[in-house]
């Protein structure tokens, strides 16, 4: 999604997601999928990602370099993707936001996505307002003439609405494009870590062009 758009809004100022993809994704540990989890220091669904901050014991870091070091070591581009990640993993921040905000625009940098980022909790101010008329809001301060989402958002948004408010609203779609892993078969859904150690931050670039744009089909009640 990230190289779908020209700005790109980390949404962290909304409540942390219990066992979601927050702070946990998954990489091939013989074969099979696998959590890697960042710890948290009393995350609960009751309060803001901004508001979170990470474990702060070394320990995990070090593991979780670890898992990936021993999993991928064998893979093409270890020697060039392994770096980037252990530097994203060992990133020091007190913040679960600022920790996520630097991965996503360092690992955009690396594979050459050029998207402006813009961290919500630092801009808006809008905490008063709740849902679509958040977004819309967040939109008419950027001047933007599109807003895409990822697909599971289509039961959330009207596209009529944001017609109104003259935004045309899209859903992002990807296309399956499995690429050669370390499994008897291929398992989508991984980190994008996963990939980058397989088939490299060059060729990265045909599987993240492989996306539609399409217009919700379920209008909210």
């Amino acid at each position: 999604m990230i190289h779908a758009v020209d700005l790109f809004v980390i949404y962290d100022d909304v409540n942390y997601i219990i066992r979601g993809w927050v702070n946990r994704n998954r990489i091939l540990i013989s074969g099979e999928p696998v959590y890697i989890t960042v710890p948290l220091q009393h995350a609960s669904q009751n309060k803001r990602i901004c508001d979170i901050s990470l474990h702060p014991a070394p320990v995990w870091r070090n593991k979780m370099v670890k898992s990936v070091e021993n999993t991928y070591r064998k893979a093409p581009f270890f020697a060039e993707v392994f770096p980037v990640v252990e530097q994203l993993i060992r990133h020091e921040a007190e913040s679960l936001s600022d920790y996520l905000a630097y991965q996503l625009q360092t690992m955009a940098a690396f594979m050459g996505i050029n998207a402006e980022f813009v961290v919500t909790s630092r801009c808006y101010k809008n905490k008063h307002l709740s849902g679509q008329a958040r977004i819309l809001d967040i939109c008419r301060r950027e001047g933007v003439t599109t807003y895409i989402n990822p697909q599971g958002g289509q039961m959330l948004y009207d596209t009529e609405t944001f017609c109104g408010a003259g935004l045309d609203l899209r859903f992002i779609v990807m296309r399956p494009l499995p690429y050669k892993q370390r499994a008897a078969g291929f398992v989508p859904y991984l980190s994008i870590i996963d990939a980058l150690m397989e088939i490299g931050p060059v060729e990265i670039k045909h599987h993240l062009d492989e996306f539609d744009l399409i217009e919700t089909a379920f209008p909210v009640s």
